[in-house]
């Protein structure tokens, strides 16, 4: 029987499967034994947040920032198991109202390695989590150097993008902040600086703010620092002639501020002598006149000084004004299809000029003449017009005109 058994095909198979079993046995439990290991200082992480901000509320605070997690697990598996690769959640999607919760810490382990074999022994851990109301504050970005820019350069005025950041988390939280600013090393800083650097929250000390929940709309900020030669340079305006005037002795003018400070390479700042605000029309300008001019630097420059606008007080002297009351009114240019009628039959205008020039001036050299060419609405409008006077150059119109008009479609 033996024998027969012994010279039987399926008695050799059997053998195998039984030995396999046993050398699969003797791996496990010898070779590749089974045992805990505990992996420490696993960070929590938590999950179902936007479902929180949904409810307009946030996690104010976590018992505990790390735990320690126990696995069961042939070595094999221990081998490719670490702290960085097992994970902690804790899972706030379930709260509803603010409050303290006691909430299961879940373990898992990671889904790229054969983990056969392997379980967590331990029951869930139980962390505290308090749920607070949702806020949010908006900041608007600083920079904070970190060191002095090389001497004989100075830095500019960063500029941002984006410019803001929006803050999120609890009043308390929020309430600890000072300030959201961009951190740049600037020791012996010789150029300008383009490039995006983290946003760091501070507080009321200027210390960065660490272990706090509050998120913010952006993590990172580009920064653009003008770094270069600064120099003092005077501001200047020009003048168009008009109304009698010239500028040319018979004008004083004063412009606040009459200087500021501009940064940029030393070729660019070498031959500087002043900054032009442009023109000024002396027609438009009565005995005084106070003009808000916008200064515009070359892309080269930077303005140090923060100041985008200038106050430029302009007052007319030496010159006597006279008013006409003028009849000749003129309408042209009137599209096909338009009638137009004048309203206003006399307008009375201001000419300037020495007192000697303006005796000599007779109404019936100045006339008006209303444009109608871009005529938009019909009915009874107020229309500008341009007044032209066949004098003297020592004698012009000072002053804006319009007349009334009556527009009929045809």
């Amino acid at each position: 029987m033996i024998n027969r058994l012994r010279d039987s095909r399926s008695f050799y198979i059997l053998l195998s499967i039984l030995l396999a079993v046993l050398v699969w046995l003797y791996i496990r439990d010898v070779e590749n034994p089974t045992q805990d290991g505990t992996y420490y200082g696993i960070e929590i992480q938590v999950s179902g947040e936007r479902v929180l901000e949904e409810r307009g509320l946030t996690v104010a605070s976590i018992s505990q920032k790390t735990v320690n997690i126990t696995v069961n697990a042939p070595i094999s598996v221990h081998n490719d198991l670490s702290r960085e690769n097992i994970t902690a959640t804790v899972d706030v999607s379930q709260c509803s109202e603010p409050g303290e919760y006691q909430l299961a810490c879940t373990p898992k382990l990671p889904s790229n390695i054969d983990t056969t074999g392997a379980f967590f022994p331990d029951s869930a851990q139980i962390v505290t989590v308090v749920i607070d109301n949702l806020s949010t504050e908006t900041k608007t970005l600083e920079l904070k150097l970190e060191g002095s820019v090389a001497d004989g350069y100075q830095a500019g005025t960063p500029v941002f993008d984006p410019e803001t950041v929006e803050l999120s988390g609890t009043a308390e939280q929020l309430a600890q902040v000072s300030r959201a600013v961009v951190i740049l090393e600037a020791d012996g800083l010789k150029q300008s600086y383009s490039g995006r650097l983290p946003i760091t929250l501070l507080d009321e000390n200027d210390e960065p703010l660490t272990d706090t929940n509050i998120s913010l709309s952006e993590e990172t900020a580009y920064l653009t620092l003008p770094v270069g030669v600064m120099k003092e340079v005077p501001l200047t305006v020009s003048f168009i002639p008009g109304g009698g005037a010239t500028g040319d002795g018979d004008v004083e003018v004063d412009i606040q501020p009459k200087t500021i400070n501009v940064i940029g390479t030393e070729d660019a700042v070498a031959g500087l002598t002043e900054i032009s605000l442009g023109s000024i029309d002396l027609s438009t300008v009565l005995d005084t006149s106070v003009i808000t001019m916008p200064i515009r630097l070359s892309s080269a420059l930077d303005n140090a000084s923060g100041i985008t606008e200038a106050q430029v007080n302009v007052t007319i002297k030496g010159l006597s004004t006279r008013s006409l009351d003028v009849s000749n009114i003129e309408i042209a240019n009137v599209p096909d299809g338009y009638s137009v009628e004048k309203v206003t039959q006399t307008r009375t205008i201001v000419i300037r000029g020495s007192e000697s020039a303006l005796e000599q001036v007779d109404p019936n050299q100045v006339w008006i003449v209303a444009d109608m060419s871009k005529i938009t609405a019909t009915g009874t409008n107020s229309v500008p017009v341009t007044v032209y006077l066949n004098a003297s150059d020592e004698v012009g119109v000072i002053g804006e005109y319009k007349i009334v008009v009556n527009i009929k479609k045809i």
